[in-house]
């Protein structure tokens, strides 16, 4: 009897000590890191006043800027990344982040110039003035891409600033900015473009009873042919195409934009384009 006994103890302590063991297992293993749920693209203000050395303001310079971040299922923003996808969401977000970035050192270069012109301007007996630099952007977003539209202004003593449209377009998938030529597969894209564009022209003068001399250059439809090279930017609606003054127009007329919806555009659209649009088989735009 005492034998089984003692055989009972050893077979319960062994079960324990494998229970033990089971248990401490399943409580080492390392949690499942979290997996990335979205990008987040939001404006941040940049300013900057850069003075002289007797404190006189030689350029001013104020920027909205996007920033991009990569944001994990328990709310957090991607830091440091532990797998492969993650590190891709980075590699994204650094290379979107860099393209804005570069914006910051602007005001230094500028004030240089500002600097320069203060000095002739001293010697020369003029009115000392500050040079100024402005952004303004506009941010779309869907799952595929991220669309930037800006507005640029910038001041160095003319009769009126410069102002200039400009646009950033960035593929989430590819991690990379894209420019519009890679929509036209097919070639078709360009040409039904440019004859849009060339109407919505025609139609505005004859709405408005002008004449296109007197605000469109003579070689406009020349111009418009070359609408893959300006401000393109899209948005929930459709895509639009910017010409900043003195493009198109004189600089009285402003900037000229002119926009196409998706469905005008769907069947001039590669099956990538459509991918990258978030376009859907039947014509909607993803939201």
């Amino acid at each position: 009897m005492s034998t089984m006994i003692a055989l009972l103890l050893v077979f319960s302590a062994l079960v324990g000590c494998a229970g033990d063991t089971l248990t401490n297992v399943k409580n080492a293993l390392p949690a499942s890191p979290p997996e990335i749920i979205a990008f987040s693209v939001e404006l941040e203000k940049y300013e900057e006043t850069v003075r002289d050395e007797d404190g006189a303001a030689l350029a001013e310079c104020s920027y909205e800027l996007p920033v991009m971040k990569a944001l994990l299922e328990d709310g957090s923003t991607l830091e440091n990344p532990v797998t492969e996808e993650q590190e891709r969401a980075l590699a994204a977000v650094e290379a979107f982040n860099a393209r804005f970035s570069q914006w910051k050192t602007n005001p230094q270069t500028l004030a240089e110039s500002a600097k320069e012109d203060r000095a002739f301007r001293n010697e020369s007996g003029l009115e000392p003035m500050t040079y100024t630099d402005d952004l303004w952007c506009a941010v779309y977003q869907t799952e595929t891409l991220v669309s930037v539209s800006g507005t640029y202004s910038t001041w160095t003593g003319g009769a009126h600033p410069n102002h200039i449209l400009m646009s950033w377009n960035f593929d989430l998938e590819a991690g990379e900015f894209f420019e519009p030529e890679i929509l036209d597969e097919g070639g078709d894209l360009r040409n039904f473009v440019h004859l849009a564009l060339v109407r919505q022209v025609r139609e505005a003068d004859e709405e408005l009873g002008t004449k296109l001399q007197d605000f469109y250059w003579e070689d406009y439809e020349d111009i418009l042919a070359d609408w893959l090279n300006y401000a393109v930017s899209f948005d929930a609606e459709g895509m639009t195409v910017g010409f900043s003054p003195y493009e198109l127009a004189a600089y009285a007329a402003g900037p000229q934009a002119f926009h196409l919806s998706y469905d005008q555009l769907r069947p001039h659209l590669g099956e990538h384009g459509k991918a990258l649009l978030g376009l859907d088989p039947v014509g909607e735009a993803a939201e």
